[in-house]
This record gives structure tokens, C-alpha cells and sequence, in this order.
């Protein structure tokens, strides 16, 4: 194999470990493609650059996303201007593929954010009503060991804030990619990208309607967080707490359907109405969820109970008759078995956290469905 052949394999498989999230540092993609590739020692100067293997990635991005990334860009260059416009004291800059266009599936917006202290950042994401974590990650740099602070928020889109001294607001960063000064945009140059990309485009308009668009997932965990306090018939719920049946419904429905978002969507939220009104738990469940939801999966939350009602013989021919007409009357049986599965004391499930941050992935992956 010729050395730029090489060099060009080892940046493909780079890509496709980063575009689907096995990796998430470009040093270790390369290393492990480079394994994979040559499957013994290979030189560094035989290795792809960082810049390299981000245009694989874009390669990877057009083949998988087709069109609908345009989309998807212009969506998160909005979300990226409404968040700067909520952190404006913290001086923000717009940095990495949401800038430069070079975005894939589960891409996360990043910001730069300029304070001496953490606490004032977090308070204004408090006062919104913004959830996030926050991580200190040690990093070498330069022969020596950095710590840099990170806040990852989860709202309609996934964001990871850095924060840094205030006095280093006009210091030039160099990008890892290019090895050159970083591109990184403020308000006023992030609004006027959207304006030449976008043209005719009414900024006020998009962010008033962002502001008056609820992030759906943080609706869906004030529901569900309530119900590890509704506890229900042991003779029928062995598992316990209502959270903790839900989540198991979520995996044995993530297992038999894995990218049915609708369906998933239904699976976890099947019972939040137990939370409100235990006696009618399934409209009062559809009525908190308002247009929240789709239309398939409001379809099939509604009908579980009577799909129950199928499986044991007390349901009637014609209320068979009528479910099974509809175009989802294989995910609707599906969902009551997993209802049904979904009943195991001690069984293993994930957090509420991972399970919401699962559908989010799929939303952003998949936003047609």
C-alpha cells in the first residue's frame, strides 16, 4: 500500500470512528485506525492531520445526512445565537462545526465563555431553567497538564460551554485541527453569517419563537422524576415505583426497536399520568403531554391499556378489529409486551438522564420521524 493510500485509509476509518461516536478525540481515532488499517507500528508522518479527517468527516456527513444537514445547521447556528444572546455578559464566541459548517449527528454547540468564576454562569442557566453538568477535564498541552471547565447543557440542542479567565476574552486561540488561529464568531458576526446564509431571514422572529418553544425532554423528566414516588400493586408491579417500570419498558423496547423514536417515546412515558390522576392515569397522561408528543405516539399510549385488554382475551373481536386496522398496530402489540416484560424486581436499566439524552440523539439524528 502506497503511503498516501495509507494515509488516506487511516483518515477513513478515523472518520467513521468519530462520525458515529466511538471516538470523540481525533489523537485516539487516529491511533486506533491506524491499528485497525496497517495492524502493526506505523509511522507518525504516515499518520492523517486532524484537518484531514475532518473532511473525511464531512464526506461521511453528506453520504449519511444528505441534504437535511443544511437544515440542521441553520437550526443550530439559531440555538447557538439564542444561547449567546441569554450569556451576552459572559462575552461568548461561537467556535468549532456549528461554525464552520463541517456539523454530523449529535454534534454539540460550542461556546466559549469568559469569567472569573463559574457561579454567575451557572446562576443565569438556573434562572433560565436550563439543566447542565458540569465537568473539569485535565488536559496535556505543551508539555504541560491543563484543567479546563466545561458546562454541558441539555436543552432542545446539546451545548458544551468552556469557560476561561475573563482576561483571556481577546486572546487568540490556536484550533487542534488546523494548527492555525481558531475561527470563532460573536453575536454580531454569528448574525450576520445567518443573514448572508439565510437571506430574508428575520432574527427577532427566530428567537422569540425559540424562546416560546418549551425543550420537550425537560418536559418529559418533570413527569417522569415525580412517579419514583408512585408506588403501585405489588401483585401486579413486583418492580415498585412507577420511574422504575417505565424504564424498563424503555429497554425492552429499545431492544426489540432501537430507532423508533415514537415508539420509544411512548414506551417511557405509557404511565406519567399515574403521577395525576392514578384512576384515568392515560388521558390524564395525553392532557399533560399536550402536542408534545406525535400523533403515533399519542396513538399509542392511548390504546395500550386496550391493546392489554387484547392479550388476555378481554378486550372483544371488535375492539381487534379496529386496532388492528391501524398502520401501527404491530408497534402498539409490541409496546404491550414490553409493558408486560417490563416488571422484573432488580432488573438493570439505565438513568433517566441517559434514556433522555438516547431520544434526544435520535431526534437530532433522525428529525423527520
Amino acid at each position: 500500500m502506497t503511503e498516501s493510500k495509507l494515509r488516506r485509509r487511516i483518515a477513513w476509518e478515523a472518520a467513521r470512528l468519530m462520525y458515529f461516536r466511538e471516538e470523540s478525540e481525533y489523537y485516539r481515532a487516529k491511533m486506533r485506525a491506524a491499528r485497525a488499517v496497517q495492524r502493526g507500528w506505523v509511522h507518525p508522518s504516515d499518520l492523517p492531520s486532524n484537518a484531514e479527517i475532518r473532511d473525511e468527516i464531512e464526506l461521511h456527513a453528506r453520504m449519511f445526512e444528505g441534504e437535511g444537514r443544511h437544515a440542521d445547521l441553520r437550526s443550530m447556528r439559531l440555538e447557538a445565537l439564542w444561547m449567546m444572546v441569554k450569556l451576552e455578559r459572559f462575552d461568548p464566541k461561537l467556535i468549532g462545526s456549528v461554525l464552520t459548517g463541517h456539523i454530523r449527528n449529535g454534534s454539540d454547540i460550542d461556546l466559549h465563555l469568559f469569567s472569573d468564576s463559574i457561579e454567575p454562569i451557572t446562576a443565569q442557566l438556573d434562572r433560565d431553567h436550563l439543566l447542565y453538568d458540569i465537568e473539569r477535564k485535565q488536559i496535556r498541552k505543551e508539555g504541560e497538564t491543563r484543567t479546563y471547565t466545561h458546562v454541558h447543557v441539555r436543552d432542545r440542542r446539546k451545548f458544551e460551554l468552556t469557560i476561561y479567565p475573563r482576561a483571556k476574552s481577546s486572546f487568540v486561540f490556536t484550533s487542534s485541527i488546523t494548527g492555525k488561529a481558531m475561527e470563532r464568531a460573536g453575536r454580531v458576526q454569528l448574525e450576520e453569517l445567518l443573514r448572508q446564509t439565510c437571506p430574508g431571514i428575520d432574527l427577532d422572529d427566530e428567537l422569540r419563537r425559540l424562546d416560546e418553544q418549551p425543550d420537550r425532554f425537560q418536559v418529559y423528566e418533570g413527569l417522569l422524576l415525580p412517579l419514583e414516588n408512585v408506588k403501585q400493586d405489588p401483585r401486579y408491579h413486583p418492580e415498585g415505583d412507577v420511574l422504575y417500570h417505565s424504564l424498563q419498558v424503555f429497554e425492552r423496547a429499545c431492544d426489540e426497536s432501537p430507532y423508533d423514536e415514537e415508539l420509544l417515546t411512548a414506551a417511557l412515558l405509557h404511565d406519567v399520568g399515574k403521577g395525576i390522576d392514578p384512576h384515568d392515569h392515560v388521558n390524564a397522561g395525553l392532557e399533560a403531554l399536550g402536542d408534545l408528543i406525535t400523533e403515533r405516539t399519542r396513538w399509542l399510549i392511548e390504546h395500550h391499556m386496550e391493546a392489554h385488554a387484547i392479550r388476555d382475551g378481554s378486550g372483544g373481536a371488535r375492539l381487534k378489529r379496529r386496532l388492528e386496522a391501524h398502520e401501527s398496530w404491530n408497534e402498539l402489540e409490541l409496546l404491550a409486551k414490553c409493558d408486560r416484560a417490563g416488571r422484573v424486581p432488580g432488573a438493570i436499566v439505565r438513568e433517566l438522564d441517559d434514556v433522555l439524552d438516547y431520544l434526544r440523539d435520535l431526534s437530532t439524528a433522525f428529525p423527520d420521524r
